[in-house]
């Protein structure tokens, strides 16, 4: 099969469910700049407190348990499938049910305990609201893992876009009555986490009236002869897949949790104030949607590359594969610096552009660096999928996250709030550079060479030193009259600009990748025919 060929059958199986895909992280990392505007540092600090417990199980169930329940249905022996997969969801289904409950019990009424371990009795009333996020978990996992396994996509996708856009709608719509009425910053923070719970439930019931439509779902299919399936191994598996699959997408989700319970009282063992110290900790956490902002890039780039690795492994002695490898590796490296060193370049302009002024730039800084490491995490993870390697690369995340747990409040004492970034570098490099070697060993064979590592770095450079110089002699004299935060808006426009031209020009000029790697990845054509031209002129 050609590789042009098999882009093509990549594209028409999930090109819809990656634009869904895209849609809701953009919308996930939009949202919070209106937000954060509407209820201030103070407010943006409640909300984010108690925003991993929720997105977390969210997360889980649509990167990880859906998926597990697709492959499982995958795989079944055909002669019997329609049979053995209603009694297999009938398993995973009544175990979801059961493990919601549970999760329910623990959330709820142990909501006060958390609070209280996070320094702010306050979140109880957030938290509570919260824990009804799980008892949406069976059913959405289900119907999306149902669709999956048969190739229909289109409801899962419809379904991820309807979720996010009615949870948006009721965050920021609840909010502004709430701050134009009451005030109450806590109430606003209520508002937002039932936004989660109300986004969910509309993608149920989506998915519920897709699934009328499909007679082979219906109720006629679900009276069919039932059949015995020992239960334990289906859950262990459910459990082992689903965890695996959606590690590399909770482990920032973990990392926030850590800081949630660890930075406020760390902050108020230095001496801050209560107030002060969640201010701070309501700047800190707007490096989220700014990583966020580099992870769309990086991740969109190299999604369309890694299911083919999947396929080419199993063709050819998985030699093909290699090809494919080695340009994920490369793509996401390269954009994930590309995203970070940018944001970096950009940060005092897009913190007051976005989030009103530019306090703690510097911390902020240190905390987009995660881009680089979550960008290989995410790619590295994605392409050990691929050739069914699961376990140790949960492991080599879970020791990540032991890091930051063990580093957290002790650099945060310390270092100041940076130490928190710093942290979280730490825990992500650990898994980096140990999912790195251990691709490697599998593998057994260069991710790059030492070429493309010279010529990414002089691209970087050169991406500096116009940067750098655009701001030492022209920002300056930029408008100085132009009100703070629309002079910022543009100034980041305009660096954002020249720093993307000399980047991609120096990467077209050096060759870092071939014409023939670019054509493979999504709007790549124009980038290898600009390649093609500016080498023309030597």
């Amino acid at each position: 099969m050609s590789e042009k060929w098999g882009m093509k059958v990549y594209l028409k199986g999930v090109a819809l469910l990656t634009v869904a895909s895209l849609f809701v992280k953009v919308l996930s990392m939009v949202y919070r700049v209106p937000f954060q505007n509407l209820v201030g540092d103070h407010g943006f600090y409640i909300y984010q407190q108690v925003y991993p417990f929720v997105a977390l199980f969210v997360t889980w169930t649509s990167s990880g348990i859906a998926v597990a329940i697709s492959k499982m249905l995958a795989d079944l022996d055909e002669s019997n499938k329609r049979v053995e997969r209603s009694a297999m969801l009938r398993i995973i289904f009544h175990f979801l049910t059961l493990l919601s409950m549970v999760c329910f019990v623990i959330l709820y009424f142990g909501a006060p305990l958390f609070a209280h371990l996070m320094g702010d009795l306050k979140l109880t009333g957030l938290l509570k609201i919260g824990a009804f996020v799980v008892f949406c978990m069976p059913l959405l996992a289900v119907y999306k893992g149902l669709f999956q396994s048969t190739g229909i996509m289109q409801p899962v996708a419809y379904a991820q876009v309807v979720e996010q856009t009615v949870r948006v709608a009721v965050i920021l719509g609840g909010t502004w009555v709430i701050m134009s009425t009451t005030e109450s910053l806590y109430d606003a923070g209520k508002i937002a986490v039932s936004g989660t719970v109300v986004g969910e439930i509309a993608g149920i019931l989506l998915l519920a009236w897709y699934m009328k439509g499909h007679s082979s779902f219906g109720s006629k299919y679900n009276r069919e002869v039932k059949i015995n399936l020992a239960k334990w191994p289906i859950i262990k598996k459910l459990m082992v897949l689903s965890i695996s699959v959606s590690m590399s997408s909770l482990v920032l989700l973990v990392f926030q949790l850590v800081d949630s319970f660890t930075i406020y009282s760390a902050l108020q063992e230095l001496g801050l104030s209560s107030l002060k110290a969640m201010e701070t900790k309501g700047i800190y956490d707007r490096g989220q949607p700014l990583v966020q902002v580099g992870l769309v890039v990086a991740s969109s780039l190299s999604l369309a590359i890694v299911p083919l690795i999947a396929h080419a492994s199993k063709r050819d002695d998985g030699k093909n594969a290699d090809r494919f490898i080695q340009l994920t590796y490369r793509t996401s490296l390269l954009f994930g610096i590309a995203a970070t060193v940018g944001l970096i370049l950009v940060m005092p302009n897009i913190n007051t552009a976005l989030f009103e002024n530019a306090d703690l730039s510097n911390v902020l800084s240190v905390f987009v660096i995660q881009i680089v490491w979550l960008s290989l995490i995410m790619t590295l993870t994605a392409m050990l999928q691929g050739l069914d390697r699961l376990k140790i690369p949960a492991l080599l995340i879970v020791v990540g996250i032991i890091a930051k747990m063990l580093c957290n409040k002790l650099f945060i004492l310390k270092f100041g709030i940076v130490g928190a970034a710093w942290a979280g570098n730490l825990g992500l490099f650990i898994t980096t550079m140990g999912l790195i070697r251990y691709f490697k060993r599998v593998k057994n064979s260069h991710l790059s060479t030492p070429r493309f590592y010279s010529g990414a770095a002089l691209a970087t450079l050169a991406m500096v030193l116009f940067v750098v110089l655009f701001t030492m002699f022209v920002e300056p004299m930029f408008f100085p009259s132009l009100s703070g935060r629309v002079r910022a808006l543009i100034l980041c426009a305009l660096k954002a600009g020249i720093g993307a031209f000399v980047f991609l020009t120096m990467l077209a000029k050096l060759n870092v990748l071939s014409a023939r790697d670019w054509y493979l990845l999504p709007l790549g054509r124009r980038m290898a025919s600009y390649q093609l031209w500016i080498n023309r002129k030597k």
